[in-house]
């Protein structure tokens, strides 16, 4: 019978040896396999890609790998096949020792996206260790006075391993006086006892040498030997005796070395030194003596090394009590672990998706890791969160396993990384905890518009530049990182579409630098304005704008230019002042305007030469000419007057005017045609008078011909030039766009000025009349006191007078400067 047992697990042995694997999914969706020890290294395991449902080129594309539970991998993973192949060799007994099943855990990690899978693989056992005995010689000292049946406990082979494999019988060499009994242990392996058949005689044989052999149930079977050598003793009829067969102790598993365990007691009836006891640990485990000592005289039993419930649960120790006639005797005790919670639990992240995109929506899996508590019985329900406030939350997946998610949007101009610390606590007692640094760093998106650090800018350039002049720069922020924090710079044109703004200026693309492309001339440009777009580097690119308003500086590049009298070459102008006229009257009015702006169009009238220079003065802010004191009979008929306008420009520019007043008794038309009264009148011939008029129209109409076309011509080169803006009454407007230059007159006179006169013969000629045939838009006073507007209407000199001025010019009354 116990032949065919034997063949029967000989059998099933084979048949595990040659199915090196099975696969099995369990519900908790953990994939198992199973493997023989010591297969070599690079053995096929299983198809992982065909187990998951997945296609062996996704594993590759999704970046699968393993990760084990312990510090050293044992199993590799091909990714293009997903094929499953043992790393190096595996030792169940290394791995495992004697712990059966021995199960290796290990997690198969895919990304993109984010996912794991447990798996496990069992290592089987096979017959590649024998049973030894740790002392090859056994020493027993048996007295000859030893009753029959007698039992004679002895050392345990250690078989490394398990399972049919394992140890299982004992056997004895032949002999005539014992027999063997194997026992079981209800911790720890079998263990043989010789059972005495035959009365021993110390003067017949004081001796007796045995072998015992263990025996595993391997295939073939493995073996082990040891010599067992017997002396006989003399006569000592009594045995030691403990007080119990079994004791029984509780040791917590964090006791100290050398806390106490239990105590035996053995007595002998004998006297003198048959009497006198001994304890000791003879017939025991390795494991054993290394964790416990007893005290020979006191058989105090006490901690040698440490507990550990993980590993140990329950010691059966053996006790020999033995008396000084070699009578020994022998009792077991029962040692049982209390666990404790010495064990904080372990963190272990299988997996971190870092750096994550800030634009990551909530419940994104970032990691993905395990807690394990070794501390299962007393450490209680573990609670894991995180220390602090951030973005992430903690789910459980299945048990034991996490992930970390986000919680919430995030921002990397905010936060641009995050340590986080996980925090793994049992309930105890006493309650114990671990800290775990995660970091995740965030990576940026395109989501921040470049921003100008002005609303708008405002620039300004002096005219009659050098073209390619720098004039300043705008810039721009992007809180953005790299190419998405990378700025490019370009013009606009205004929202009229005029493209003409880049004929003027230039920006540099990468700094934002603006460049005056040409030279600035304020009379055809005061100022103007574009659009500066900025554009941040981003996938997908964002963009800003801000409005630049370039303002042209004004040069004192222009001469005041008299407008009246007028300076045409012929011969000067001719004003009438009666010989009644008192002090202050008003002669006439020198007209100047200057094309320049603000301080440099201010204009200042002087007096530089005249026939009687006590006779007339010249206003100095506004160019009325009035008379000092009254006229005489004594002063000359005719006056010359030589009037400097000047402006206020650094360095000043001036020009001169020159005009005649005649001294008359009266206003009439022959004082029109005057004469210089030097030469004395002489009688013409009305023939050669006529003669003379008709050479005058011929020639007059030749210079005519060749002023129009030399006008025409100096009209085309001024129209190009665009010099001059002046007031509408005297110039025409510039033709540079609308849009771009602001309006109104920087002259002396940016509104007609009417002034009132006396007149004689009330014919409405004045010293202005004659002006209408070079100047049909210049007003002139009438004797109901108004001007006469463009389109016939009449409006009153005061309303005209008080009519607000453009911003270059300023409201004063009749002394401020023109």
């Amino acid at each position: 019978m116990a032949a065919e047992r034997r063949g029967t697990w000989r059998s099933r042995q084979v048949g595990s040896l040659l199915l090196f694997l099975c696969v099995s999914v369990g519900s908790a969706a953990t994939i198992r396999y199973s493997v023989a020890e010591e297969m070599e290294s690079g053995s096929f395991v299983a198809n992982v890609a065909k187990d998951l449902g997945l296609e062996a080129g996704k594993l590759a594309a999704r970046g699968a790998r393993l990760v084990s539970e312990g510090n050293k991998p044992h199993f590799r993973l091909h990714r293009k096949t997903g094929d499953l192949f043992v790393k190096e060799k595996l030792d169940r007994e290394s791995l495992c020792g004697k712990a059966d099943p021995c199960v290796l855990h290990f997690e198969i990690v895919l990304v993109e996206p984010l996912q794991s899978f447990r798996a496990e693989v069992r290592v089987f056992d096979i017959n590649d260790n024998a049973p030894i005995f740790l002392n090859k010689e056994q020493l027993l000292k048996i007295p000859e006075s030893t009753p029959l049946g007698s039992r004679f406990p002895l050392q345990s082979a250690q078989d490394l391993d398990v399972g049919l494999n394992g140890l299982q019988n004992y056997t004895l060499s032949a002999n005539a006086y014992f027999h063997l009994h194997t026992r079981f242990r209800s911790h720890g392996p079998k263990y043989a006892e010789l059972v005495l058949d035959k009365p021993l005689d110390r003067e017949g044989q004081p001796q007796v040498n045995l072998t015992i052999t263990a025996v595993d149930g391997g295939s073939p079977p493995k073996s082990g030997t040891a010599h067992i050598r017997i002396v006989v003793l003399d006569v000592n009829d009594h045995v030691p005796q403990f007080s119990r067969l079994v004791y029984r102790a509780q040791v917590p598993e964090n006791s100290a070395n050398g806390s106490f365990v239990a105590v035996v007691s053995a007595t002998d009836l004998d006297e003198g030194t048959n009497k006198e006891i001994t304890y000791s640990l003879t017939q025991n485990p390795e494991t054993v003596l290394q964790t416990f000592q007893i005290d020979s005289h006191t058989g105090e039993i006490r901690l040698r090394g440490p507990l550990d419930f993980e590993a140990v649960e329950t010691y059966d120790i053996d006790i020999q009590a033995t008396d000084g006639g070699g009578l020994s005797a022998h009792s077991k005790v029962l040692v049982e672990v209390m666990d404790v919670n010495d064990n904080p639990p372990e963190v272990m992240i299988s997996s971190v998706s870092s750096p994550l995109p800030e634009d990551s929506p909530p419940e994104t899996v970032v990691a993905l890791f395990t807690i394990r508590d070794r501390d299962v019985r007393v450490g209680g329900k573990i609670t894991c969160f995180l220390r602090g406030d951030f973005p992430f939350v903690v789910k459980p997946t299945f048990r034991n396993s996490y992930s970390l998610v986000t919680d919430r949007s995030l921002d990397r101009e905010d936060v641009s990384g995050y340590n986080i610390t996980l925090v793994a606590i049992d309930t105890g007692p006493p309650s114990l905890s671990t800290e775990t640094g995660v970091e995740v760093l965030i990576s940026d998106i395109n989501d921040n518009p470049p921003v100008f650090q002005e609303e708008s800018y405002i620039l300004t350039v002096r005219e009659n530049n050098s073209p390619a002049v720098f004039i300043g720069k705008v810039h721009a922020e992007d809180l953005d990182v790299g190419d998405n924090a990378r700025v490019t710079y370009t013009l606009l044109p205004p929202e009229s579409g005029d493209l003409s703004v880049f004929a003027y200026i230039s920006i540099n693309s990468d700094n934002g630098k603006l460049y005056a492309l040409r030279t600035m001339d304020y009379e055809a440009i005061q100022d103007f304005q574009f659009v500066v777009k900025a554009t941040d580097g981003g996938l997908l690119s964002l963009s800003s704008h801000v409005t630049v308003r370039v303002v042209v500086l004004d040069d004192n590049d222009n001469r005041p230019m008299v407008l009246y009298p007028l300076q045409n070459g012929t011969l000067p102008c001719n004003d009438l002042v009666p010989r009644s006229a008192e002090a202050g009257y008003l002669v006439t009015k020198v007209v100047a305007v200057d094309g320049d702006s603000g301080q440099n169009s201010w204009l200042s009238y002087h007096l530089l030469k005249a026939t009687d220079l006590g006779l007339f003065s010249v206003q100095r802010q506004n160019g009325e000419i009035r008379t000092l004191r009254q006229i005489t009979e004594r002063d000359p008929m005719m006056q010359k007057l030589t009037i400097l306008v000047q402006d206020h420009g650094q360095p000043a520019l001036s020009t001169s005017a020159s005009l005649n007043i005649l001294l008359v008794d009266g206003f009439s038309e022959p004082y029109l045609q005057f004469q210089d009264v030097t030469k004395h009148s002489k009688k013409v011939n009305p023939s050669t008078k006529y003669l003379v008029i008709s050479l005058a129209a011929l020639s007059f109409l030749f210079l005519l011909s060749v002023t129009m076309i030399f006008t025409v011509h100096i009209y085309q080169k001024v129209k190009q030039r665009e010099k001059f803006t002046i007031q509408e009454h005297f110039y025409d407007d510039c033709n540079f766009p609308s849009n771009l230059v602001q309006g109104g007159g920087n002259g002396s006179l940016s509104q007609p000025c009417a002034y009132e006169m006396c007149s004689a013969t009330g014919t409405g000629n004045s010293e202005f009349r004659f002006l209408k045939r070079f100047m049909p838009n210049f007003p002139f006073p009438h004797a109901t006191g108004e001007v006469k507007s463009e389109n016939g209407s009449g409006l009153p000199l005061d309303s005209k007078r008080n009519r607000s001025r453009g911003p270059e010019s300023h409201s004063r009354g009749s002394d401020d400067y023109m």
